[in-house]
């Protein structure tokens, strides 16, 4: 009998603590793992000559090629951009190869679950951080919660990903730890959410304004904004009756004031526009304050000692050289800022927070639960927010070769048969939650 196949589709940033579990889990048991990536010679640094696997480099919109490798697995792992993985999912169904993914389960991956079921295949998304994380340590909760009698009133989940205090070294307090485009997309879809019973919206301009904070333990104060539609997850929750049910992004107070500036400014729009050959950064920021009459409303910011000094850092007004391939709109030109100007030096660490506030009654009497997690990074590579996007979906793919899921379908992991087994290896490698109730 042949070993099992992993079949890991892309060996980006978020990859690099995913690959390295895989590696030490195939030794173990006896698998192998092809690593690929449309580059070769990342995929070839990321396997670094391991046991058990070994590197390839194609382009994934092959579908010949792509074919050819997904027929060859036995489970198949995406770390594609999220766009890509309904492509890799249609191949799975084919060839009926389980496909694990640490994206949202969006309506085209969603219209595969009938035919996933049909074909007794699994497809488990959402099996990262945030989602991912976030789903398995609030359903542990609050099945615990349900399973003693208790009714939840309250559910408040936040979460994110944060520069270590000991690294923290620059006005905006915040540095990249992952998909730089996804910071300029943040927040663009706006959010709903339900506060005392009340279905509340909030549209872009809106989202950062006078961000509401939170106290984290041994953290401190941190602010929030909602995340998309919390209202979808009241049902995926088994929550319908509760009171209060959001779905939020932490961040640094002053972050949030200054994106909300930035937002005002105009600068993360995405509509196309041109610039001179070997425009400058000056150039193009003061041609676009005039265009759209922000001058005053500029000046007005840089009144304001944070924000200037957070204006000075990203080098709005600074004469360097705008490269071409970032040219196309105001937030593909922010986005180069900002990988410049956000960048971990090699030494920095980044951290990740998570926090869940549930309210519940027993018999009438009312209960809180607050539950966190801190965790750090060790560098710039070994980022807390690797481990924490690439461990839960290479335990899952762990617990799937063992037999401890059995589901098929198209699943989050929210029931029992996930969430244990992978809050269990979590906890052995460090990530933990610490619980203070009332």
């Amino acid at each position: 009998m042949s070993r099992p196949q992993i079949l890991v589709l892309g060996a980006g940033k978020s990859a690099t603590v995913l690959i390295q579990y895989l590696q030490k889990k195939a030794v173990q048991n006896n698998w192998y793992i092809v690593l690929a990536d449309g580059d070769k010679a990342t995929a070839d640094h990321k396997w670094n000559h391991a046991e058990n696997g070994h590197a390839v480099g194609f382009d994934i919109e092959n579908s010949e090629i792509r074919n050819q490798y997904i027929q060859q697995a036995d489970v198949v792992v995406s770390m594609l951009p999220a766009f890509l993985h309904f492509l890799v999912a249609k191949d799975c169904l084919q060839h009926v190869k389980p496909l694990f993914t640490a994206s949202y389960v969006d309506e085209n991956m969603r219209s595969l679950a009938q035919v996933a079921k049909e074909k007794n295949v699994l497809f488990l998304c959402e099996m990262g951080l945030d989602p991912g994380i976030d789903h398995m340590s609030a359903m542990e909760l609050i099945h615990r919660i349900q399973n003693k009698g208790g009714v939840i009133t309250c559910f408040k989940s936040h979460c994110g990903g944060l520069i270590a205090p000991e690294s923290d070294n620059n006005p905006w307090h915040y540095k990249i730890s992952w998909n730089p485009r996804n910071i300029i997309l943040a927040g663009k879809a706006g959010a709903i959410f339900l506060e005392q019973g009340i279905t509340k919206e909030l549209g872009y301009a809106q989202l950062f304004h006078n961000a509401p904070t939170v106290l984290v333990p041994n953290i401190g104060t941190l602010a929030y904004y909602p995340n998309r539609n919390s209202l979808s997850y009241i049902d995926t929750y088994s929550l319908n009756g509760v009171k209060d049910f959001i779905r939020t992004t932490l961040r640094h107070p002053a972050f949030c004031s200054g994106w909300d500036a930035i937002i005002q400014l105009g600068l993360t729009s995405e509509s196309s526009i041109t610039i001179a050959k070997n425009e400058t950064v000056k150039s193009w920021f003061t041609k676009h304050l005039q265009a759209q009459n922000y001058t005053s409303l500029y000046a007005t910011f840089l009144q304001n000692k944070a924000l200037k000094e957070q204006f000075e850092f990203i080098g709005l007004e600074e004469n360097e050289r705008i490269p071409a391939s970032f040219s196309s709109s105001n937030a593909h030109i922010l986005q180069w800022l900002l990988e410049t100007k956000w960048r971990l030096a090699n030494e920095d660490k980044d951290m990740v927070v998570m926090m869940h506030e549930i309210n519940y009654t027993i018999n009438n009497q009312p209960h809180h639960i607050q539950s966190s997690l801190v965790l750090k990074g060790q560098n710039s590579t070994q980022t807390a927010m690797a481990s924490t996007v690439g461990l839960p979906l290479a335990m899952g793919v762990c617990a799937y070769l063992k037999g401890e899921i059995t589901l098929t379908g198209v699943h989050i992991p929210i029931h029992p048969s996930i969430y244990h087994p992978i809050l269990k290896s979590l906890a052995e490698e460090g990530v933990t939650f610490t619980e203070i109730a009332s």
